[in-house]
């Protein structure tokens, strides 16, 4: 990047927290350093009151998640050009620091291969951070940074030529692994993926099968992150320890139903393109502590 970094931020709402909505947009204009162009899109709602200087998008039906967040790119220009940077943040988050956004330039400046950083997420209260939201295997230390395999869909930062080499988020999954969808072919184009704890977004903790949707759609978009991005061989390995480890888990019947139900699904609808990672990418993940296995 020559010259300071443009950074911009995409926020999805659904127009019911518009407090936290105007809290979060508060704390991106607090950023030090160079102001953080703001994209709001309405994902099938209309957009609360926002600041002036805040851009808004409303679509017309609900995209998902993947959906809401690709248009937001888009409102950069085609594939986000227009900035090099790009945060996404959830709606009902709130930035810690006022020295994240420079932290990402920083970051991004000092390592050209660093594609994307997963920003740490904790409780405003307690300052908790949730074993879920530290995206390795080893996640007793949410304080440790470190190189990964995957990020956080609602805190992180992404560099654009990401998006430009590799495209965006996938439309179809609706909400569940998008976000490893992209990690995976990020990973396989050679760029990196970085967990920071010191880049922090308040969010309050939250169980995420409070959607109604948690157990088909998790189901459902595993089997179509295997069938996207593994190699052949890797399919049924990855499936069916993902299968072993739900049932370890012991879920209601209602949910474990649900999810069966998900898994068929799967199986059975288009998932969109096949491009299977090489096995270079495949070694490279394991040596970064998560074989595509698990």
């Amino acid at each position: 990047m020559s010259g300071a970094p443009r950074v911009g931020a995409v926020i999805i709402t659904m127009g019911n927290r518009p407090d936290e909505l105007r809290a979060l947009l508060d704390s991106v204009a607090e950023q030090e350093g160079d102001p953080v162009e703001v994209v709001v899109v309405g994902n099938g709602s209309p957009v609360p009151d926002v600041p002036e200087g805040v851009r808004t998008v409303e679509l017309p039906e609900n995209l998902g998640i993947p959906g809401g967040r690709n248009a937001g790119i888009e409102a950069f220009g085609p594939g986000g050009r227009d900035a090099d940077i790009l945060l996404f943040l959830d709606d009902d988050g709130l930035l810690a620091r006022k020295d994240t956004a420079e932290l990402c330039r920083q970051a991004f400046a000092a390592d050209d291969r660093l594609g994307i950083i997963s920003f740490r997420i904790a409780d405003p209260e307690t300052g908790v951070t949730q074993r879920r939201h530290v995206p390795r295997l080893r996640a007793s230390d949410p304080m440790r940074s470190s190189r990964v395999t995957t990020f956080l869909g609602g805190a992180n930062a992404v560099r654009t030529k990401v998006f430009a080499e590799v495209g965006g988020l996938p439309d179809e999954f609706f909400y569940a692994h998008e976000e490893t969808d992209l990690a995976w072919r990020a990973l396989d184009a050679g760029w990196m993926i970085d967990y920071r704890s010191d880049m922090v977004l308040y969010h309050p903790t939250t169980a995420p099968s409070r959607h109604a949707v948690y157990h088909r759609m998790v189901a459902r978009n595993r089997v179509w992150l295997a069938r996207r991005n593994l190699p052949a061989p890797l399919v049924p390995v990855y499936l069916g320890v993902w299968l072993l480890l739900t049932l370890a888990r012991r879920p209601s019947g209602p949910a474990l139903k649900a999810w069966f139900g998900g898994f068929r699904e799967g199986w059975t609808t288009p998932c969109g393109p096949r491009r299977p990672m090489r096995w270079r990418t495949v070694w490279r993940l394991t040596r970064l502590g998560r074989p595509p296995v698990i």
